[in-house]
């Protein structure tokens, strides 16, 4: 049984490639550390991300669907992509931009929790504590109870700390004595 949703490949991915292979994939299998799913997703949409990065995509920023597949291209692919590399991280800033204006324009509101939950998941992974304060504040406001757990204990790390510590090794920053004991005995790990 193949690990990922199967697509014949037919030219670059279009945002309904991007959010139809992701629904595809399965609530219970986005968020889990899987080697086979981090190697489709690079195969599949390598090139529409490095395309997403360099701003060549912006145009589909004009539909929900396309908001969508680029908030997933910059935020939630490079996680699996770039797994333990700081590249996991170098479109963040671009993603929480993307996610900005979609939520102004309420291209959220289009998608039911969970999937709503990717257009707020750029300021849940963000170390300012300002974003972490607006994902609790959507997700809240979204009725997605299990976002608003996941919101707060992100933002509980980030007031505690400034910074997620599960990321030191990755970006080359000391662990403090707090960090390095809130990490062995079982703090979020990412």
């Amino acid at each position: 049984m193949s690990t990922t949703p199967d697509r014949p490949e037919a030219g670059p991915p279009t945002p309904a490639d991007i959010v139809g292979w992701w629904l595809a994939l399965g609530a219970e299998r986005w968020f889990v550390k899987d080697t086979g799913i981090d190697e489709a997703i690079r195969g599949r949409f390598g090139g529409a991300y490095e395309a997403a990065a360099a701003g060549r995509l912006d145009g589909w920023e004009e539909t929900p669907e396309g908001a969508l597949a680029l908030v997933l291209l910059l935020d939630q692919f490079p996680r699996n992509m770039f797994r333990g590399d700081p590249r996991a991280f170098a479109t963040d800033a671009l993603a929480r931009a993307v996610a900005g204006r979609a939520v102004a324009r309420k291209f959220d509101a289009v998608y039911d929790n969970p999937v709503r939950r990717f257009f707020y998941l750029p300021w849940m992974h963000s170390e300012a504590i300002d974003d972490q304060e607006l994902c609790v504040t959507l997700c809240r406001a979204a009725g997605d109870a299990e976002g608003l757990h996941h919101a707060e204990v992100h933002a509980d790390i980030i007031r505690r700390f400034g910074r997620f510590p599960h990321r030191n090794v990755i970006l080359g920053r000391d662990t403090t004595a707090a960090e390095r004991a809130f990490l062995e005995a079982g703090g979020f790990a990412g």
